[in-house]
């Protein structure tokens, strides 16, 4: 809406348009203002109309117009900004907002330096210049380090014609460059106001199978930047499995697929996902799921009392098997710096069957050897993850493993520090969420009732939807559909969207990223922002597409 304003008490238009004829008349006619009777309060200044002033009498000064009013502009409160996911509280405020445009461009406070990636980035996204350590002008976006507020938060603001994004670690700034890149994609401008905003989840992120199916290095780095503008932080790359062994090795070459990234590769994508704020977590699965290493190694294959020899699981009772798989922590914990390891631990196929000590009596003597007369196959099963997490907990990295790698009523107990990565409620003796919970153990969300992206769908899996996960999950229903009881909220850190290739050649690279945006879209809502989604799912998926890229 537009109003006007002039000096003196508030006028109605009715009013406001008289005074301007009033004033129009007065200065056309050289009269002065007019007097309670209506009559002229001074005569008219000499030589004026047909009277001369009279004699002794000091002439009038000429009457100064009332200046014609100015049109100003009286803004609506803002509304917040659109963006996925949704900021977490804004503070409306009345002004024009802002949008890249005139001479403004991206600089960075006296103690942002190391501001100068997400500025140069942004910059280049708005198509403005990007200026350095300056002092912020009209029209300018400032970046700055400082202040108190959890990881990852951030606060901007929009006020006189100008932004400043401002967090307390270089992550939350990053996020804060989100919010406005996304808002002017979705509308032009940034609104006028005050965001601030934080994750309700530490641990956000995809899950990528590039052991069953190779995809490129800038395939990956796509994904990386799509999940930088959807504030997720966390890539988990299974590189290992039966199909294939997908990162070059110097310890091992003869296990590497044909198929594969190179180091140097490797240490492209981790450069990109450090500048995004993505931390890549590795996983080499073992003992199961060691097939590529298997076939360069035969001698490693676990083998059944009846001669059976399953796919992937190698004997955890020959410490050949410890030795070639301790080479490879050792080597790739030192290629990724990330926070994060990950064990693997999952079906294991030893522990799969009916009676694990009659089906494998050799696992069994060696349980009984190193633990005592108790001890199970688990038992030695559980010792292997202990052992692999020793191998890896020098290096100072949080350690994880699959659900269906814990057991309980063993001698042996898994470490307490591994985090449980619980993805399934279908394995043999799999056991429920608040098994692990309420024992205290941390926990990411897989669920693969939701968050299983599965190439063929096979064994009954279908391809999620995010509308599904918008519209129905949450990151405490972690196994099936039923949550679990909100009292565990603090233990379960986040959750991550995983594709998994067991039909590599079901859909194209193209067709795996096309079917995954929407479901990344949504998880990122639900980690973000812990409140019920107020947009609709036809909404949401239309500024999902608007903000994109």
């Amino acid at each position: 809406m537009t109003r006007y304003s002039i000096r003196g008490p508030r006028r109605g238009p009715a009013l406001l348009a008289a005074s301007v004829a009033l004033v129009a008349t007065a200065a056309c006619s050289g009269g002065g203002p007019s007097g309670p009777s209506g009559s002229p309060s001074a005569a008219p200044p000499p030589g004026a109309g047909t009277g001369a002033a009279p004699t002794g009498a000091s002439p009038s000064p000429t009457p100064t117009p009332t200046p014609t009013p100015t049109p100003t502009r009286a803004y609506p409160l803002s509304a917040a900004p659109r963006t996925v996911p949704a900021v977490r509280a804004h503070e409306a405020a009345r002004g024009p907002g802002w949008k890249p445009a005139g001479a403004g461009g991206v600089v960075v406070a006296a103690n942002g330096a190391g501001l100068a990636d997400e500025g140069k980035l942004l910059a280049g996204e708005l198509g403005i210049p990007y200026r350095g350590a300056v002092a912020a002008g009209p029209g300018d976006v400032e970046l700055a380090l400082g202040g108190k507020g959890a990881p990852e938060s951030y606060t901007l603001t929009v006020r006189d014609g100008r932004v400043r994004i401002s967090g307390p670690d270089e992550a939350g700034v990053f996020y804060g460059t989100r919010t406005l890149k996304q808002s002017v994609r979705a509308t032009g401008a940034m609104p006028e106001g005050t965001v601030t905003d934080r994750p309700a989840k530490p641990q956000r992120g995809l899950n990528l199978d590039i052991a069953r199916k190779h995809f490129t290095a800038a395939w990956i780095e796509d994904r990386i930047r799509e999940m930088g503008d959807l504030k997720l932080n966390q890539l988990g790359l299974h590189f290992s499995d039966d199909q294939g062994f997908r990162i070059e090795s110097e310890s091992h070459p003869e296990v590497v697929s044909a198929q594969h990234l190179t180091k140097a590769e490797v240490r492209r994508i981790l450069a990109l996902a450090a500048e995004r704020h993505v931390t890549v977590v590795p996983e080499i699965d073992s003992p199961g799921h060691l097939g590529a290493v298997i076939d360069a190694h035969p001698g490693l294959q676990l083998r059944s009392a009846g001669g059976r020899a399953p796919r992937g699981a190698v004997d955890i009772a020959d410490p050949e098997s410890a030795r070639i798989v301790d080479d490879l922590l050792r080597e790739y914990s030192r290629l990724f710096p990330g926070a994060y390891w990950h064990l693997g631990a999952d079906e294991y196929v030893a522990l799969m069957a009916k009676d694990p000590e009659a089906t494998y009596p050799e696992l069994a003597r060696a349980a009984k050897a190193r633990y005592g007369p108790s001890a199970r196959v688990q038992d030695l099963a559980t010792g292997w993850l202990n052992d692999r997490a020793a191998v890896v907990r020098p290096t100072g990295k949080t350690l994880k493993a699959w659900n269906d790698g814990f057991f309980t009523g063993g001698v042996v107990d898994a470490a307490p520090d591994l985090e449980v990565e619980y993805w399934t409620g279908k394995e043999i003796g799999a056991r429920q969420p608040v098994s692990y919970l309420s024992r205290g153990r941390k926990m990411v969300n897989l669920n693969d009732e939701y968050l299983y992206y599965v190439l063929g769908q096979p064994n009954d899996f279908t391809y999620p939807t995010g509308r599904r996960i918008y519209e129905q999950w949450t990151p405490l229903v972690v196994r099936g559909t039923s949550p679990v009881p909100a009292k565990y909220d603090a233990q379960i850190l986040g959750a991550r969207f995983a594709v998994w290739c067991d039909l590599s050649k079901s859909q194209t690279p193209a067709q795996v990223a096309n079917g995954i945006r929407l479901p990344l879209a949504a998880l990122s809502q639900k980690l973000w922002n812990p409140s019920k989604p107020t947009m609709s799912w036809a909404r949401f998926q239309d500024l999902a597409t608007k903000v994109r890229g």
